[in-house]
Parts: structure tokens; sequence; C-alpha cells
């Protein structure tokens, strides 16, 4: 059981939309919660760390991306409960829109798989509700956002699956 598993109060955590041309990077979780499937990069806050660098370091572990950090598209819980109607997890999430400024797409430590999804194709990825809502504000706001001039990086070929 991780120290994750059955808290004893929320555990504030992270998540990117990564926007790279109107496409949005998403993982495979190689871990509870929600092992095996489909979702946004992202991750727990660590002790002194500030939530934007926490979304930096996670985006760079999982995805290999170095980003620029935009802004907050929502807070919000996630709370998993066991069968015994028990909290299993309790997480905090602040979900940040990202751009991309550096580094290569691939799986990284805590993820199976990192890919580059057109929006027109999330339905094949069988993501949760909350997420598919979260990515259509991020590209909304990053429709509107001002642009900053951003370096190119380096993406892995079209369809490529890490």
């Amino acid at each position: 059981m991780s120290s994750r598993q059955y808290p004893d109060r929320p555990i504030v955590g992270v998540g990117a939309v990564v926007v790279v041309d109107g496409k949005v990077v998403l993982i495979r979780r190689r871990f509870e919660p929600l092992k095996g499937q489909w979702s946004l990069p992202g991750g727990a806050v660590e002790l002194g760390e500030t939530l934007e660098d926490s979304i930096a370091r996670e985006i760079q572990e999982e995805t290999g991306l170095e980003i620029e950090v935009g802004p907050v598209i929502e807070v919000f819980d996630r709370i998993i409960k066991d069968d015994e109607s028990r909290v299993e997890y309790h997480y905090v999430l602040v979900d940040y829109l990202c751009w991309p400024i550096a580094g290569e797409l691939r799986a990284g430590s805590d993820v199976d798989a990192a890919v580059l999804v057109d929006p027109s194709e999330l339905g094949a990825y069988q993501l949760t509700k909350k997420a598919t809502a979260v990515i259509g504000r991020a590209l909304e706001l990053d429709r509107d956002a001002p642009r900053t001039a951003r370096p190119t990086f380096a993406k892995a070929p079209a369809g490529k699956r890490t």
C-alpha cells in the first residue's frame, strides 16, 4: 500500500494540458490511481515545492518536455473510495494550461506511454469526464492566451507512441 492510499488528509496534486499545435499530450498511468488508464500528465506536489515548480517537474519526468506554465484551468477534488466506501485516494488537483519549450515527447518515470492527440480523437482514449472537460476548457484558454515567443522543440514523429 502506497503512502498515498487511505490518506489522513487530501494530497495536493497538479496536472497539465500541454498544447502543441492544437493537440494535447496524454499519458497512460503506470501506477494507481487510474493505473493503465489514459490521463493528463501530473502528480503530487512535494514539500517545499511551488505549484508551478511541481508541474514543470512532473511534466519533465513523465513526458520529457520542458514547459512554459500558463494559467490555471481548474481546481477540483478527485476522491476515490474502495468497496467499503472508505476514502482510498483523495487529491485536490490544480490543472494548468502549458506549452512545451524544449525536449522530446517520450514516456517517462510514472507512465507507460505518452502521445500527442488531436482533440477529435480523444474518445478513443476513454478519459474521465473531468479530464475531457478540462481539456476542452484548456483549448478555449489556449485560443485566447497571449503568445510569447516560444522556441521550437523536437517532437516525436506523428502517430508515434512511446
